[in-house]
Parts: C-alpha cells; sequence; structure tokens
C-alpha cells in the first residue's frame, strides 16, 4: 500500500508540473493578439488544464485513501 501511495504523489507531481507549464503558456498566449489561431489554442490549454486539475484533484482523495484517512 505505501508504494501505490509513493506512485500516486509521483503523479500528482508530475501532474502539478505539467499543470503550472499549461497554465505559463496560456498566460503567454494571452498576451497575444487575437486571432483564430490563438483562441484555439487558448481553447484547448483551457481544456487541459481543466483535465489536469481534474486529474490532480482524483489523485489527492487517493493518496488521502492510500494513507489510511
Amino acid at each position: 500500500m505505501h508504494m501505490e501511495r509513493e506512485a500516486l504523489i509521483a503523479r500528482k507531481q508530475e501532474v502539478r508540473r505539467l499543470l503550472e507549464q499549461a497554465q505559463r503558456e496560456l498566460a503567454r498566449l494571452e498576451a497575444q493578439p487575437v486571432t483564430w489561431r490563438t483562441r484555439r489554442a487558448r481553447g484547448k490549454l483551457e481544456s487541459k488544464i481543466e483535465r489536469l486539475m481534474a486529474e490532480e484533484y482524483a489523485l489527492r482523495l487517493a493518496i488521502d485513501r492510500a494513507s489510511g484517512k
């Protein structure tokens, strides 16, 4: 059970890193003029950020369960 928790924590750290990277990229795009291309890229990034946030939340719950809380 302890090893599973370690794997969950490692994945959560990776998801957090990807989330921060996507948020930085979104901020960069928001500073650019709005075109169909930047709008499309923003939409994709916003969807990716939502997915990563949902995964991070699910991992947090799984980590809590694995630690016996």
